[in-house]
């Protein structure tokens, strides 16, 4: 049974859900706040320092006091960041030296949603079995005895944090490069990178227009940001700008808009970044980290510069965790979440998009071109749900439907069927040369695996 399984409350990027509804609620806020003052403690005389960021909705003032609360309940320290992304909580907590970084933010979810993140001192997101020390913690009745008199902790501001997190972006940006002349659209999605994001390509020369940089506690990735990156594209081709950053809510993520307003694929960035790092023998055994959902035009882009792409199940943290143990330094999500090593911890939509940028100014060529470098392969995407989930080794029908279709396919394509990991919805993806062929084959899986479960049907 793997840590995952164990976990009730923390999911793949911790808490989440409705803002005031349990489990999202102060009292848990205040509770797990506890928890981590304990945990983040590791047994030494000192009280624990913790850092906590949050992104720009309305119940992150809830959330956040309530948390802080906790923490000084245990005789711990908190410094408090406001508004910030959540790559500058994880770069500050380690900056700072502090024992753990907390961050408030349900990332690209609708305003009314909140959630928790939790980071280790060392920046990255506290491994699962700390998470499930934590959560064994919450109903533990240590946490109810705290420190009193003098031993209570204290909360104070951490001045500019968004200047600290500013400057450590922009020094990702190679020294001899400028963004003199470059035109930049960004969309901050009213969250919290709404300071950080124009003052980093700005104050590193660009000309910037911005969107979605007036946060009002309910307007964070509404019909802006990430998910609507149409609005960056159109203001892109109004401007003639060189790229469009369209980030979400809490910034880690994000989507790139080339000069003629196309959304550039998640896969294609990474094939463009993962191409310069190769060039400059900056890929440590000239391999990036990738999901099994991404396309296989990527393997593909390397392939034809002598890379690799080493895959690992969907989440940002198996990527992160696959780059930390093989000594590899970039991977990424589809998604548009991108990690680079080099420069932090976890993933950072600004600085992929710093990355981005230098290739434009190096190479000299607009981004449409430079995105050649990946060829996507056709690929079809069901999901399914089915009356009831069933181990897939015993969903024969469905083995040996999968079975022929990769032999059909042989290089030329992959097949990938899972379970989705919160509800019993079968997720079946091929991808190959030709589409029709790989829809009916994706079609031919789905009626396999429905003949098991009548099969299996009483």
């Amino acid at each position: 049974m793997t840590h995952h399984e164990q976990r009730k409350l923390f999911g793949t990027d911790g808490i989440r859900g409705p803002a005031n509804v349990a489990p999202m609620t102060p009292e848990l806020a205040l509770r797990l706040g506890r928890a981590v003052a304990l945990v983040a403690r590791r047994g030494q005389e000192r009280p624990p320092r913790i850092v906590i960021g949050k992104d720009t909705r309305l119940s992150g003032y809830m959330l956040e006091t309530a948390m802080a609360s906790g923490i000084c309940a245990m005789g711990g320290q908190v410094l408090l960041c406001g508004p910030v992304p959540t790559p500058a909580v994880a770069n500050i907590t380690q900056s700072m030296r502090a024992d753990a970084g907390v961050v408030i933010s349900a990332s690209h979810n609708p305003f009314d949603d909140n959630g928790i993140k939790l980071f280790g001192p060392d920046g990255f997101k506290l491994p699962d079995a700390e998470e499930l020390a934590i959560e064994v913690l919450l109903t533990d009745s240590c946490l109810d005895a705290g420190a009193t008199g003098k031993y209570i902790g204290q909360a104070k501001r951490i001045d500019d944090a968004t200047g600290r997190y500013v400057v450590y972006a922009k020094n990702t940006f190679p020294r001899h490069l400028s963004l003199d002349g470059i035109k930049v659209v960004i969309d901050a999605a009213n969250g919290a990178a709404y300071k950080a994001a124009p003052a980093v390509f700005a104050e590193l020369g660009a000309t910037v227009t911005s969107h979605g940089i007036k946060p009002n506690g309910t307007n964070i990735n509404k019909a802006c940001g990430a998910l609507h990156p149409e609005h960056v594209a159109r203001e892109v081709l109004r401007q003639g700008a060189q790229i469009g950053v369209a980030l979400d809510g809490d910034a880690d993520r994000v989507i790139i808009v080339d000069e003629r307003g196309q959304v550039v694929d998640g896969d294609a960035v990474m094939a463009l970044c993962a191409t310069r790092m190769l060039k400059c023998d900056k890929l440590p055994k000239r391999t990036i980290v990738a999901t099994i959902m991404s396309n296989l035009g990527l393997d593909r882009a390397l392939a034809a510069v002598g890379g690799v792409v080493h895959r690992t199940p969907v989440g940002d943290r198996y990527v992160v965790e696959a780059m930390r143990k093989h000594g590899y330094t970039f991977g990424g999500e589809q998604s548009g979440h991108l990690i680079f090593l080099e420069y932090g911890t976890t993933g950072d939509g600004l600085i992929t998009a710093l990355q981005v940028l230098a290739t434009i100014v190096e190479e000299n060529l607009p981004l449409s071109e430079l995105c050649h470098v990946m060829q996507r392969v056709p690929q079809v995407l069901k999901s399914v749900k089915l009356p009831s989930r069933r181990p897939l080794e015993q969903m024969l029908n469905l083995g040996k439907a999968i079975k022929a279709a990769e032999n059909e396919l042989g290089e030329g394509g992959r097949v990938i069927v899972r379970w989705s990991g919160t509800e019993p919805k079968l997720r079946v993806m091929v991808e190959g040369p030709d589409p029709t062929h790989i829809e009916s084959l994706v079609g031919g899986m789905i009626a396999a695996a429905n003949a098991d479960l009548d099969d299996a049907a009483p």
